[in-house]
């Protein structure tokens, strides 16, 4: 959907390897405040809501179904959630996500404090709470790109990543602090006036929205389309991949890391919690270093070496034999940590056009939740059938292992696309009513049947660009009376999807057309006909 957004003015090249360069921005400074801002709240509410579950019932399954609650929403409205950031005013969505939150807060305030909280009502706002959270975060990943400069985008990434890093440190202290020094209800009720102040303060921002003239796209076909983008675009199935393998492997030390601190020498709850933060400080500490890093490196590899750092550091802890060399290792893990997941979330952005942004970064958030989800059972299961210093061990080796295999085999073609959206194409007009079956539309290219193999490879990347704007389904015919005559043929969802095609097309489109064309023999350009499907049930 077009929309229109403040332009920035062009940073100095000093501001654009600065770390804090996007800070200086008001608009990127006052939106990452409240980012935050609601990532400290995330943190305290899980910790002040675990801790009450703990007060309510000594069952583990009720406690466990806290974290359950908290992450499920993010499996069940990803993609969805995506689409909607998309087809929607993004500034006024992002408000209602913010007083969502606020507002499932707010009741657990009052069920607190009015004493009628029970298990089952904790996991339910629990899981309202996460729906919030699940539906905000697509919005916020889409809007960063336009507050920053695309020079700068790398450090406006790396930022967010310091704020979840210090949020990790932070809140958890703070939830702690108020439980110990005056109950739990109060942890809830500072939650609650941090999310409404957060909702207020987006207000603030302002942004022209421009609908597009097709009207808004239907939930199912923006979701259809989203997933279709992803499944076609050769970079984004390897960002996915990368970050996949590297989360799969990664969340062993995190999930084993309650085991570990209990087996350092002295180890107890306060070991568990000095590990924690000192991941933190590691990520925030390699945060201010990553716009040098890559100046010196190129993005695979500061993401492999970042990969064996994190299978180091990890190795270390499984023998570690004390908090002193946990520690440090913990820190150089954290510095691992923020810079291959920095980076790959660069790549992830650079790699989706602004129409599709959220709806990928959806799938993108996915992919690193169902990987770790899936890592934290399988080592943590490799872990039980071994011991802990084993499955660690394990998770070391196979996370560089498997990364290098995957910079191998699933190719990232980030350098050949340029992904500028372009004006190049004309938008058809319909002679007569299209009415509201789907189209077919073709065109018919006359090539030297010599050239046959070159073409039809070109015809495979054609068939990636009109997946990937939204067609609904691509062949290309031979005739197979007439050699060198090959007809495309492109089918549409309707009238109107066929014209948003036109509203996606970029600069990379438009060279590939220019590539096929040259193929073309004919007297004229390749001729393109639009045929609508008849119902013929409704005569």
């Amino acid at each position: 959907m077009p929309e229109s957004a403040p332009s920035t003015p062009r940073p100095s090249a000093a501001e654009s390897l600065s770390p804090w360069g996007p800070i200086k921005r008001p608009v990127f400074r006052m939106l990452w405040t409240v980012w935050l801002t609601a990532n400290i709240c995330m943190w305290m509410n899980d910790v002040a809501a675990a801790w009450m579950m703990t007060s309510m019932t000594s069952t583990p399954i009720w406690v466990a179904l806290v974290q359950s609650a908290s992450t499920l929403p993010v499996f069940l409205l990803g993609l969805p959630s995506g689409a909607l950031a998309d087809i929607l005013d993004r500034r006024r969505y992002f408000i209602m996500t913010q007083f969502w939150v606020a507002a499932v807060a707010i009741l657990l305030c009052i069920a607190v404090i009015t004493g009628v909280m029970t298990p089952p009502l904790l996991l339910a706002l629990t899981f309202a709470n996460g729906v919030g959270l699940a539906m905000r975060w697509p919005v916020f990943s889409a809007i960063v790109p336009e507050l920053v400069p695309r020079s700068q985008l790398p450090a406006a990434l790396a930022l967010n990543g310091i704020s979840m890093n210090a949020s990790r440190i932070v809140g958890p202290l703070v939830a702690g602090a108020l439980i110990a020094s005056a109950g739990t209800a109060y942890v809830f009720v500072l939650n609650a006036v941090l999310s409404v102040v957060s909702g207020f303060v987006i207000m603030r921002w302002r942004r022209d929205h421009v609908p597009s003239p097709l009207g808004r796209e239907r939930l199912g076909s923006a979701m259809r389309v989203g997933l279709q983008f992803v499944r076609q675009s050769l970079r984004m199935r390897a960002v996915l991949v990368r970050v996949a393998l590297f989360f799969l492997h990664s969340t062993a030390l995190l999930a084993l890391l309650p085991l570990v601190a209990r087996g350092l020498h002295g180890g107890d709850a306060g070991t568990f919690t000095l590990l924690l933060a000192s991941m933190g400080v590691g990520a925030i500490v390699a945060a201010l270093f990553l716009p040098r890093l890559r100046q010196m490196m190129a993005r695979d590899t500061l993401v492999l070496r970042s990969v064996v750092l994190q299978s180091v550091s990890t190795a270390a802890m499984a023998f570690a034999p004390s908090a002193w060399i946990a520690v440090p290792a913990m820190v150089l893990n954290g510095m691992a940590w923020i810079t291959c997941a920095n980076s790959l979330s660069v790549s992830a952005q650079l790699a989706l056009p602004d129409w599709v942004r959220a709806r990928g970064m959806s799938m993108y958030q996915m992919a690193i939740m169902g990987a770790s989800a899936l890592g934290a059972a399988l080592w943590g299961q490799v872990a039980t059938m071994t011991d802990v210093p084993t499955g660690l061990l394990m998770a070391a080796v196979s996370g560089t292992v498997t990364m290098l295999l995957a910079q191998h085999w699933v190719r990232d073609l980030s350098s050949e696309e340029d992904l500028t959206p372009s004006r190049e194409f004309k938008v058809p007009v319909a002679q007569a009513p299209p009415g509201v079956g789907r189209m077919v539309v073709t065109v018919e290219y006359l090539i030297d049947p010599v050239r046959t193999d070159d073409f039809l490879k070109l015809m495979h990347e054609s068939r990636r660009s009109r997946l990937r704007q939204g067609a609904l389904q691509w062949e290309i015919l031979r005739d197979i009376n007439q050699p060198g005559r090959f007809i495309e043929q492109i089918i549409d969802e309707s009238w109107t999807e066929h014209l948003r095609r036109f509203d996606r097309v970029t600069a990379s489109d438009v060279s590939l057309r220019e590539r096929k064309l040259a193929f073309h023999i004919g007297d004229g350009p390749p001729l393109v006909t639009r045929c609508v499907v008849e119902d013929l049930a409704r005569l």
